[in-house]
């Protein structure tokens, strides 16, 4: 094997395949959005290089994106925070069980694998007024009226709107499972022998998940953190499904959200591909910012 790798034609032919599929799927089609970003596009008609014109209008002149970006940024820093803190946690109590663990790995994991358009319309039932929470808080006596509940998914007031908090806690539900399964493969490969040490030296087991295991586990810490931010960032479905089209006009839309309408509603092609480039700056910026503030140690 090493004598084949020694050729460069060889490793050229094994690279070939990985690098046809990452041009074709993903380098030219951000080649292609970007320079669609640039022009005024729409279907069935001719294509207008326009400049950076969809830009300028994007942070000048659209109301809607202002909205789009806090509520985007919301939801990355509440993803982020939350999930790491969730997930650390389930992840460490899961490892230290030994009956039931794969059980509650997989009821955790579960809602990773659904379906989250059949799942925001799931929950939309649930925080449905005449439906869900405030029909049981009614028949138990909490509230006198459905109606004087809360209105989950209709309140437009405060900086951060109602309907979008409830939505994160939803995708943290959703999605709590795949950072603890993360955290669980990392911290199931750290070496018992470490913990038996520290116990010997009268470390408790408090003390040995904050000296021990967080250092260890800090770069599936960096990759989950990143994964993420880009994936709360791109947060289309829950949105889309749990929230009904209009009603709250132009609070409730994501950066996700937004290109779709402009690109697929509106027919403004190029003015969406604008946004998909802010989307895809903000990716790679977040997981720079990331990578390198979260400071990850070698340990032999």
């Amino acid at each position: 094997m090493d004598k084949l790798l020694r050729k460069k034609s060889n490793i050229i032919l094994f690279l070939a395949p990985a690098f046809i599929l990452f041009t074709v799927v993903l380098f030219f089609p951000i080649c292609k959005a970007f320079y669609y970003s640039l022009c005024n596009y729409k279907t069935n008609y001719p294509i207008e290089f326009a400049g950076v014109d969809n830009y300028v209008k994007l942070f000048t002149k659209d109301e809607t994106m202002k909205t789009a970006l806090k509520n985007s940024i919301f939801f990355m820093i509440f993803s982020c925070v939350t999930q790491l803190l969730f997930g650390l946690v389930l992840a460490a109590l899961l490892t230290n069980i030994k009956k039931g663990r794969n059980l509650f790995k997989n009821i955790y994991y579960l809602p990773c694998v659904l379906s989250s358009a059949a799942l925001g319309l799931l929950w939309m039932f649930v925080f449905t007024p005449t439906l869900g929470i405030n029909k049981m808080m009614e028949s138990l006596g909490i509230i006198e009226n459905y109606a004087d509940g809360p209105q989950w998914l209709f309140n437009t007031d405060g900086f951060i709107i109602l309907p979008i908090i409830v939505i994160s806690f939803v995708a943290l539900w959703q999605y709590v499972g795949q950072s603890m399964m993360l955290y669980m493969a990392q911290i199931s490969g750290i070496s018992s022998d470490i913990y038996e040490a520290a116990a010997i030296d009268g470390c408790t087991s408090t003390q040995a998940f904050f000296q021990i295991t967080l250092p260890l586990i800090k770069p599936m810490v960096a990759t989950a953190m990143s994964l993420n931010a880009i994936g709360s960032l791109k947060f289309f479905d829950l949105v889309y499904n749990m929230i009904p089209e209009g009603f709250l006009g132009n609070r409730a839309h994501v950066l996700a959200t937004h290109l779709y309408d402009q690109a697929f509603k509106f027919n403004k092609l190029g003015y969406g591909c604008a946004i998909g480039v802010v989307l895809l700056i903000m990716c790679l910026i977040v997981t720079f910012l990331i990578n390198k503030f979260v400071k990850v140690e070698s340990y032999e």
